[in-house]
């Protein structure tokens, strides 16, 4: 680790598949990130288990995510890349942490109240204070993270002052958030006012990276935009969203300016527009595709990078409970 750089931290769930929502709002950030921050890129399959349905595949995807993230040209060798399970010190901080943050706030966190009618475990209600673990063991200055996980992030920062001030020490940092504005929230390409999701019992809202060139197509050019005469393609997110958030995922796949694909586009009607996106999306994940079937394969490679992970992540885990514990008087 390099000592001048700030810590950073960001996690994603092994539960479904990858949208590209996930890759323009995290895994393409990530990419960039990494030139500036020492970070910790950690696969959170303990989170997976808040949602119970997924016990039966979280293992086969943790593989693919590695995969993932080397086809996104992360390096695992300038970051750690790390399995949450593999760290028990997670567990233990999770577990600290519990007594300084009170019932009454987990309940008022907008993700327990949303899903709290689908289960009813106990993980739902506590997923934040394990999330203030993860965040707050590596000491992390920066966190990753969408707008749906702000709330859990100014409980994080709650947590991490309280716990300074009873023990009147700055053990922890209070984490920043980086957010993508523009790519954090890809909507949903026919329930347009709801954010793009893997669970999505309607798959044609879906653009999966795993997708092939004829589903993509089918869902493009079955996406919502809107019935103006004449057509007009501009990003308006109140009056246009359709037509948005096409231009979103265009804009991040092409590494180009909103305003720049507007110009492009100023002569285009919806049908030629939608033609032109569906096409630049299938030569992307075709090449991305490409990269991680040949990464997935690699099946000692990928352990080996986890492995690694583990052992650095390990080390400073380690050290960090120890002074906690002495810090508490447990030891």
């Amino acid at each position: 680790m390099n000592i001048k750089k700030k810590i950073l931290f960001s996690a994603i769930q092994p539960s479904g598949k990858l949208t590209i929502g996930h890759y323009l709002g995290i895994l393409r950030k990530w990419n960039f990130l990494q030139h500036k921050y020492n970070c910790f890129y950690c696969i959170a399959d303990l989170h997976s288990l808040t949602s119970l349905n997924t016990k039966n595949f979280i293992n086969l995807n943790i593989l693919d995510l590695v995969a993932f993230f080397l086809s996104c040209n992360i390096n695992p060798y300038k970051n750690i890349i790390f399995l949450q399970s593999d760290i028990y010190e997670h567990i233990i901080l999770y577990w600290i942490l519990s007594n300084y943050v009170n019932v009454n706030e987990l309940k008022r966190m907008n993700q327990y109240k949303s899903k709290s009618c689908l289960y009813k475990n106990l993980s739902l209600l506590s997923y934040p204070v394990l999330m203030a673990s993860d965040i707050l063991l590596y000491n992390s200055n920066y966190v990753c993270i969408g707008y749906d996980q702000l709330q859990h992030l100014e409980l994080v920062r709650k947590i991490s002052s309280k716990f300074n001030k009873i023990y009147k020490f700055k053990f922890f940092n209070l984490p920043k958030y980086i957010i993508d504005k523009n790519f954090s929230k890809i909507m949903s390409l026919i329930n347009i006012k709801n954010k793009m999701s893997k669970t999505d019992i309607n798959k044609n809202n879906v653009i999966f990276l795993l997708d092939k060139p004829d589903i993509i197509k089918h869902k493009i050019i079955n996406s919502i935009t809107d019935s103006n005469i004449p057509y007009k393609i501009v990003y308006d997110i109140k009056n246009k969203p359709g037509i948005s958030n096409l231009l979103n995922i265009l804009s991040g796949i092409k590494n180009v300016s909103i305003k720049y694909l507007e110009n492009y586009f100023i002569d285009y009607n919806y049908i030629s527009f939608k033609k032109v996106v569906y096409s630049e999306l299938s030569k992307f994940l075709i090449s991305f595709q490409e990269k991680f079937f040949y990464y997935r394969k690699k099946i000692y490679f990928l352990k080996k990078i986890l492995d690694l992970g583990k052992n650095k992540a390990k080390k400073i885990a380690k050290n960090r409970i120890l002074y906690i514990y002495k810090l508490l008087k447990l030891k």
